[in-house]
């Protein structure tokens, strides 16, 4: 174990890249006037966090970091299949010693759950720990979290050399320190809800919520409520499967 530094530096990585298998240019797609990626931006810079978009060397990426320069948002470009390598690479060019690892299909992340997670983080003061709100999930998938130590991430970078922990960015920290393994809860079980967006089905369901509800500028139990309040909406992509992690 180790101590944290008395000011750590925190950042928010935000996975980011156009070429999604089964909704190409997903981030992009238009709701309430917005992308799906400002409303992602802009829901974490409402929270106070510095935001780092880690997008890929692909030049279907080249509009992501145009967007990046405009908004005048911190981004780096890396390998589009080694994920952990595009970590460490990003956390290379922007050094933080606690970083936040979300993905940009989480157009309605809610900043409040990052900084709960944040709060017990720092009250362990151990950069060995591991923090997230999936292990189990209880809340809306669309919610999610990672918070791990740039300790963790050189770590994992520089030993793990399997293709699937490479693909990924956390599963060797995840298996390394599962005994420091940390999980954010709510006591009601909302994990079956669908709020991240990965199909067709995913956008419709997302621009219901947005353009329909005040969900682009509420928290996640107002926002969870409002879909339950819609049945007719979480039948629209119950069945989706979630890729495997």
């Amino acid at each position: 174990m180790a101590s944290l530094p008395a000011t750590p530096r925190i950042h928010v990585i935000t996975q980011a890249r156009m070429t999604s298998t089964r909704l190409p240019g997903k981030i992009m797609r238009i709701a309430g006037g917005k992308t799906m990626l400002q409303h992602h931006i802009d829901r974490l810079r409402e929270g106070g966090f510095q935001v780092i978009i880690a997008t890929t060397k692909n030049a279907d990426d080249n509009v992501v970091e145009a967007y990046a320069t405009r908004e005048n948002i911190a981004c780096f470009r890396g390998d589009e299949h080694d994920v952990l390598s595009r970590f460490f690479e990003t956390n290379n060019a922007y050094p933080a010693d606690i970083l936040v690892r979300v993905t940009s299909d989480c157009p309605l992340i809610d900043a409040s759950l990052i900084h709960e997670g944040l709060k017990l983080y720092l009250e362990l003061n151990d950069d060995r720990c591991y923090i997230s709100n999936c292990f189990p999930r209880t809340y809306a998938r669309g919610f999610d979290f990672e918070i791990f130590s740039a300790f963790q991430l050189n770590e994992a970078h520089r030993n793990a050399t399997s293709a699937y922990d490479r693909e990924h960015a956390t599963p060797f920290i995840r298996t390394k320190y599962a005994d420091k393994m940390h999980n954010i809860s709510q006591v009601n079980n909302h994990s079956s809800l669908r709020l991240t967006l990965d199909t067709q089905e995913d956008l419709e369901v997302l621009t219901y919520m947005i353009e329909k509800t005040n969900s682009a500028k509420a928290g996640y139990s107002e926002i969870e409520h409002t879909l339950l309040n819609h049945p007719e909406w979480i039948s629209i992509n119950e069945h989706i499967e979630q890729k495997k992690v």
